[in-house]
């Protein structure tokens, strides 16, 4: 017979989910299990805040690029450079929210090396969920941790 190695009691937590929505062609629910099967890529950060000082760390994670685009984002073929006007939201399970636009993130563009890290100084971010990190800031306010939601939105119309 095999004996449970749960606590009586306990909660078991499930992991983290990250629900990607908006004008996708494949909407998603992933889990940080789930963005271990992208290729990793490893980066040391210095947040300089006035606020909180120096902080130095080392995270892994697919880039945020590589995920969104495997949700295949409804660009319009016939207008060009229709990516450009495309939003990425992304929310974290505190309510602190940031907001991208889809030419920092593109190979073509900014190519900003933006992550949804797994890892955090070696410790894995299964259950507290994926982490946002953009390496290039000077500070940290746009790094959302327990990111929960992501929405990718190019639902405005062009000016006239």
């Amino acid at each position: 017979m095999s004996q449970s190695l749960a606590v009586p009691g306990a909660a078991v937590v499930p992991p983290a989910r990250i629900v990607v929505t908006g004008d996708l062609g494949r909407p998603a629910r992933l889990t940080v299990a789930d963005l271990l099967a992208w290729p990793q890529h490893a980066v040391r950060v210095a947040f300089e805040c006035a606020t909180s000082g120096s902080r130095h760390h080392h995270f892994t994670g697919p880039l945020l690029h590589d995920v969104l685009a495997d949700t295949a984002p409804a660009f319009d073929p016939a207008r060009r450079k229709d990516r450009l006007r495309f939003l990425i939201a992304v929310h974290g399970a505190d309510g602190h929210h940031v907001l991208l636009s889809w030419a920092e993130i593109d190979p073509d563009f900014g190519r900003a090396p933006v992550l949804l890290a797994v890892t955090l100084d070696g410790t894995a971010l299964d259950r507290s969920g994926a982490q946002l990190v953009l390496p290039q800031d000077r500070c940290g306010g746009r790094h959302v941790s327990g990111i929960d939601a992501i929405r990718v939105d190019g639902g405005y119309t062009a000016w006239s």
